[in-house]
């Protein structure tokens, strides 16, 4: 079934924090993707999820229609995060992460646990090591702006193909990224450390899935994470990193399988 999202947004330190409400009048999950995405990513899985489940998929700050920030600090994801959940008048709800979207869902999930229902990680690894260069680096070399979509599709190259239908006009002319380079490299450089408090912290129900051919999560610590906090479903999927993409099916059904025992 395909689902119109609505767009909606508020007004968070003067910067605009825009989301998608996949509507309905089922329980709501909080999607939060990652890196060089937006919220718009979990389209496939609120179709999948409703009507039983309301999906609210927030593009986080700096990335799709919400403005950058003056910082990525974990404790300034999470302010956002509480702001829209108090705008939204959630008391409880069910919170999910992709990379980031995980890190920043299982932070929340410690530091204010009442308001998680459970949690659900997406290929999120709890030790992530700094070793000196950011992977994202390569975003450095692209530029943030053009006069025209397809030359600014074309100046990422590789993945021109994937960010280009995600590139926002301008509102004099000329079209820009869904995120800017070098807020990409100053936020994944701030998600690197040891997570492991934050994800041990937690009780309620979990789901770690992990895309068997990750770039990201090892298969070891993905294993460690499950063995290591009670209560966590292991659900592996023939994929890389980029899970929700790479097997949208596969994914509902992982998730859509652990909703239906919480």
């Amino acid at each position: 079934m395909s689902v119109q999202p609505a767009r909606a947004g508020l007004t968070v330190d003067g910067r605009a924090l825009s989301y998608l409400d996949f509507g309905g009048e089922g329980r709501p999950l909080i999607a939060l993707h990652g890196h060089l995405s937006e919220g718009a990513s979990f389209a496939a899985l609120a179709a999948a999820l409703g009507p039983e489940w309301r999906v609210i998929a927030p593009d986080q700050r700096g990335h799709g229609d919400s403005g950058r920030a003056l910082e990525y600090t974990r404790a300034g994801y999470l302010a956002d995060l509480l702001a829209l959940v108090d705008h939204l008048g959630i008391d409880r709800a069910v919170f999910l992460g992709h990379s980031l979207g995980g890190i920043n869902a299982l932070h929340l999930a410690a530091e204010r646990p009442e308001l998680a229902e459970a949690l659900i990680a997406v290929d999120t690894a709890v030790d992530l090591p700094d070793h000196g260069t950011s992977p994202l680096a390569f975003v450095l070399g692209f530029p943030y702006t053009a006069a025209t979509r397809e030359q600014l599709a074309a100046a990422c190259g590789p993945l021109g193909p994937v960010i280009g239908p995600a590139l926002r006009p301008l509102p004099g002319g000329g079209w820009r990224l869904p995120f800017h380079p070098q807020d990409t490299v100053d936020s994944e450089n701030l998600v690197r450390g040891d997570h492991w408090k934050q994800w041990l912290t937690t009780d309620c129900p979990a789901l770690l899935v992990h895309g068997l051919r990750s770039q990201v999560l090892p298969a070891e610590q993905a294993r460690a994470m499950c063995a290591r906090r009670p209560g966590t479903v292991y659900h592996p999927l023939d994929t890389d990193h980029f899970v929700p993409q790479a097997d949208p099916e596969g994914f509902a059904t992982a998730v859509q399988a652990f909703l239906a025992r919480i």
